[in-house]
């Protein structure tokens, strides 16, 4: 694992609606549950805890220190503004040690020498960004490598079988599921010029018609 990440947060009493005042304070309204803890409602510093966030992923272990007392914690599900792209809300569950965990981990496409790139101007494309697993918290990986410097022909695949994996790990995501390939370039640019071909109309061409929807199909009566 890498260098620990610790957060110091608070215990809060605002909840509901109000929690907009914490927001405008600088504060960031979260929760904290999990084992041998009942869900407690927390605030955190917005700026800090935000740079943190950024760096942290879906299996990183993360030290939070509530008041007196400390949790292993993984970040659960964040909540974002629209617009803003600030941190609105954000769940933290407590991890036992002795136990399995089931996250989402990282994947990663290494390799800057590939031999279809190189010799026969592949385009490599990734499919599958995380891999749904579950293992004891102390073999939990922050994320996953994929060496592509395997891929020496066009149509060379990696796919989650192909993945040499400790035996700690269990893997739920399907075998056959493509992680990386090495494609044609010719196939993406067809692929585009469809697309384009698709959205240009024809001089004199008459726009989509747009129905209007009746109230009753799309909106809702105000009581």
């Amino acid at each position: 694992m890498s260098e620990q990440i610790v957060l110091e947060a608070s215990k809060r009493e605002v909840v509901g609606k109000q929690v907009k005042q914490l927001r405008r304070e600088g504060k960031l309204p979260a929760i904290l549950y999990g084992h041998e803890v009942e869900p407690t409602p927390i605030f955190l510093n917005q700026r800090e805890t935000s740079k943190i966030l950024k760096e942290v992923g879906s299996s990183t272990f993360v030290t939070l220190k509530v008041d007196d007392e400390e949790h292993a914690v993984l970040v659960r599900e964040t909540q974002k503004g629209v617009i803003s792209r600030e941190y609105l809300h954000v769940d933290f569950q407590v991890i036992a040690m002795d136990q399995s965990v089931r996250a989402q981990v990282q994947v990663v496409v290494v390799g800057d020498d590939i031999p279809a790139v190189r010799e026969l101007g592949a385009m490599v494309v990734t499919g599958l960004d995380s891999l749904d697993i579950e293992c004891l918290p102390k073999d939990l990986p922050e994320q996953i490598e994929v060496d592509a410097s395997i891929l020496e022909n066009i149509g060379d695949i990696i796919m989650v079988r192909d993945l040499s994996l400790p035996d700690s790990l269990t893997v739920y995501d399907d075998p056959e599921t493509m992680i990386v390939v090495a494609t044609a370039p010719t196939a993406i640019v067809e692929e585009e010029e469809e697309e384009e071909e698709l959205l240009e109309v024809e001089p004199g061409a008459e726009e989509p018609e747009v129905i209007e929807k009746g109230k009753g199909e799309d909106e809702e009566d105000e009581d």
